[in-house]
C-alpha cells in the first residue's frame, strides 16, 4: 500500500471513529496501521475525561469494525482491529492536546534545534496560537511552534 493510500485509509478510519465516538463523549486520539499482508493491525487509541473503560473499547471496536467492513475501508487481506487507551505517556499531536495537558510533564523532540537542542523535557506551560511554551527548568521557558514538533509525549513520573 502506497503512503498516499495508507494516509487515505487512516483518514477515513479516523473520520468514522470520530462519528461513533462523538455520541459517547469519546475522543479519537490516534489511528495507526502497522504490519503487512495478513499481519496488519489497525489500532485506534481513544480517551475521555473520566478515563477509558473496557466497555468504551468494546463499543468503538464493534461499531467502527462493522462500518469498516461494510464500507470496505481497509483494502486487501484481513487485518486485526485493536482499540485501547493511549496510556499514561500518550502522544501529544494537536494544539488541543497541548492545551488540555498544560501543567503536566512532557517530553518533546523538535524538527529543528532551539538553543542547540532538539530534545526537551519539562512542564507544559501553555500554548498561544500555535506556539507552545515549555518550562524546561524552574523559571526557564522555551517557546517553539507546534509545526516544529516531531514527536511529543506526556512523561509519567513514577
Amino acid at each position: 500500500m502506497s503512503l498516499e493510500a495508507k494516509q487515505s485509509v487512516l483518514g477515513k478510519v479516523h473520520e468514522i471513529a470520530d462519528r461513533v465516538g462523538a455520541s459517547e463523549g469519546i475522543e479519537i486520539v490516534d489511528v495507526e496501521l502497522a504490519g503487512g499482508g495478513r499481519n496488519r493491525v489497525l489500532r485506534i487509541y481513544i480517551d475521555k475525561p473520566a478515563g477509558v473503560t473496557h466497555s468504551d473499547c468494546e463499543l468503538i471496536s464493534h461499531q467502527v469494525g462493522v462500518i469498516l467492513d461494510v464500507e470496505d475501508v481497509v483494502p486487501g487481506a484481513g487485518y486485526t482491529l485493536e482499540v485501547s487507551s493511549p496510556g499514561v505517556e500518550r502522544k501529544l499531536k494537536t494544539a488541543r492536546d497541548f492545551e488540555r495537558f498544560t501543567g503536566q510533564k512532557a517530553r518533546v523532540v523538535l524538527r529543528s534545534p532551539v538553543e542547540n537542542r532538539r530534545r526537551w523535557e519539562g512542564t507544559l506551560a501553555g500554548i498561544t496560537g500555535r506556539v507552545i511554551t515549555l518550562e524546561a527548568s524552574p523559571g526557564k521557558l522555551i517557546d517553539f511552534p507546534l509545526d516544529e514538533v516531531e514527536q511529543a509525549n506526556l512523561k509519567f513520573e513514577w
